[in-house]
């Protein structure tokens, strides 16, 4: 009899193996693949200087002693870090206190679906769309500057792409715009997954909803912000249509807006595959490092 059942679990793990071939298939191909092979050429000196092909020559560490004695890999990467930071404060404000409101069954609020759907609806849009869309509202003609000098606050049309303050908050709107309505549905989700009975307890504690807020949802939500800062964070280094699209690829003013990922662009346009492996190897450092820091300082145990 346990010989007839261990055969019967041996092949129950058999058709297991079997649909894993899939994932396993497509995460070798397109993945593990291509991340070995930038790993690769990151060590070749490997571009074309006009009509001529140079290399692949081996070169060792060159291309990363080259990329972290240039200067302009850290004003990128401080640029990146800017513009996320200027996104995702008033996304994760928003985002909880609208997933507060929508959870919160005393408030017994009326077309909720409705709201819901509005603000994901932004998520749908593409990203290119949407910077086509704000580089013409924001243009020196556009409909922004002509409302604003119609209603005397303007002399003349304000230069939206030329300061750099202005051009960052545009790209950081744009980003809080796209993906504040993810984060409130994950958000939603999580506080609806919390006991009732605990705010029930805390009320008749004599705890405020403040009080309860702070003290019950936030810690229980933890796993939720956790998940939901790494995973920003990780988008936030990889930022590249919406400045790519409303600066047409030049990182103005004077190379503000210009992201880690344009920079790599750059060196994948001009076919200079060592540097732009190099680059993306230490991006791919740059980002487990920064996201085993958030987990760290945001994953403390809880009494």
């Amino acid at each position: 009899m346990k010989a007839a059942r261990r055969g019967k679990v041996v092949s129950y793990n058999k058709w297991g193996y079997i649909f894993l071939i899939p994932f396993v298939s497509v995460y070798l191909i397109f993945q593990f693949i291509p991340l070995a092979s930038t790993i690769y050429n990151s060590f070749f000196e490997n571009y074309r200087s006009g009509l001529t092909q140079i290399g692949p020559n081996f070169v060792g560490f060159e291309n990363y002693k080259t990329i972290v004695v240039n200067g302009d890999l850290i004003t990128y990467a401080q640029n990146t870090l800017i513009m996320w930071v200027m996104g995702f404060i008033p996304q994760i404000i928003v985002s909880l206190l609208l997933a507060a409101w929508f959870s919160n069954p005393s408030l017994r609020l009326k077309g909720q679906r409705f709201f819901k759907t509005v603000i994901y609806l932004p998520n749908l849009i593409m990203a290119s769309a949407f910077a086509m869309l704000f580089f013409t509202l924001f243009a020196d003609g556009g409909p922004v500057n002509s409302i604003l000098m119609q209603m005397g606050i303007l002399d003349q049309p304000y230069k939206f792409m030329s300061n750099v303050w202005s051009a960052r908050t545009l790209v950081a709107f744009m980003n809080f715009l796209m993906w504040f309505g993810n984060t409130t549905i994950l958000l939603m989700a999580g506080m609806m997954g919390i006991d009732t009975a605990l705010f029930e307890a805390a009320e008749v504690d004599g705890a405020t909803s403040t009080q309860a807020f702070f003290k019950i949802t936030i810690p229980l939500l933890r796993p939720i912000l956790v998940y939901v800062m790494i995973t920003s964070l990780i988008g936030g280094l990889q930022m590249f249509d919406v400045p790519q699209i409303l600066t047409n690829a030049t990182g103005d003013p004077m190379r503000s807006t210009m992201t880690l990922i344009m920079y790599l662009n750059k060196h994948l346009y001009s076919k200079n595959y060592g540097l732009g492996g190099a680059l993306s190897v230490v991006m791919f450092i740059v980002t487990a490092i920064l996201s085993m820091i958030v987990y760290k300082f945001t994953n403390k145990k809880v009494d």
